[in-house]
């Protein structure tokens, strides 16, 4: 292909992609009530009581259509895997192609994962932290729209981070990464899994390190698929 042919076929790709998510937007919005509470129920088993505030006339509506598109695109996920993939694959070797379905599958479990990392761990633990270091004759009212926001930057992060193994595969596939490269970089990863992790959770050491562990297990697991992926390349 020249290279208007490549910018076409991402045109397609991205049109294809963005198809798959309104559509599961619409699918998210016809449940959305259902959805609101899953997302809203951490605020319920918390030692202090918290109570969300709507602070907008058309707070509500903005709410349940932002959490629509983001379940859309959570429900979409596999599909765009599958687009990015098919965009590359062309520039790819045969034997690199057979990568597909591990790619799209373990992209997916991998995000899913982290979300639920984010939402049955960090969570519960951000909002019982932050909501009791106030003052007894202060409530616990917060703005419906910061707590929406608060939750999809920490469930996001986390199913974004999980893909460490993911890009462990696609670059051990390619050719790029290697498990020697992994473990001579081993020290400096942990650092900067620490800085990742101050910036996905809220700002307190607890909640730092309960994030950390895990990616620690995750770079391990990397190098494990990418010793694996180089072993049948060889």
């Amino acid at each position: 292909m020249g290279f208007l042919d490549h910018l076409e076929e991402l045109r397609w790709r991205l049109v294809r992609s963005l198809i798959a998510i309104a559509i599961g937007s619409i699918i998210s919005f016809s449940n959305i009530d259902i959805i609101l509470n899953i997302l809203l129920n951490p605020t319920k088993i918390t030692t202090h009581p918290i109570k969300l505030q709507v602070l907008t006339v058309q707070g509500m509506f903005l709410i349940k259509w932002f959490i629509s598109f983001i379940s859309g695109f959570i429900i979409s996920l596999p599909y765009l895997i599958y687009q990015t993939w098919k965009f590359i694959a062309p520039g790819l070797l045969a034997n690199e192609k057979r990568f597909v379905f591990p790619v799209v599958f373990f992209g997916f479990t991998s995000f899913v994962g982290g979300v639920l990392f984010g939402y049955f761990v960090i969570v519960p633990y951000s909002l019982e932290f932050f909501s009791g270091i106030g003052n007894p004759d202060v409530q616990n009212n917060f703005s419906i729209q910061y707590y929406f926001s608060f939750l999809t930057w920490l469930l996001l992060g986390a199913g974004i981070i999980f893909q460490l193994p993911v890009i462990s595969l696609i670059l051990s596939s390619i050719g790029i990464l290697t498990p020697a490269f992994m473990r001579h970089y081993r020290r400096h990863s942990i650092i900067a899994i620490l800085v990742v992790s101050s910036f996905i959770t809220p700002p307190d050491p607890v909640s730092m390190l309960i994030m950390s562990f895990p990616l620690a297990l995750l770079y391990e697991a990397s190098i494990g698929v990418s010793w694996i992926v180089n072993r049948k390349r060889t």
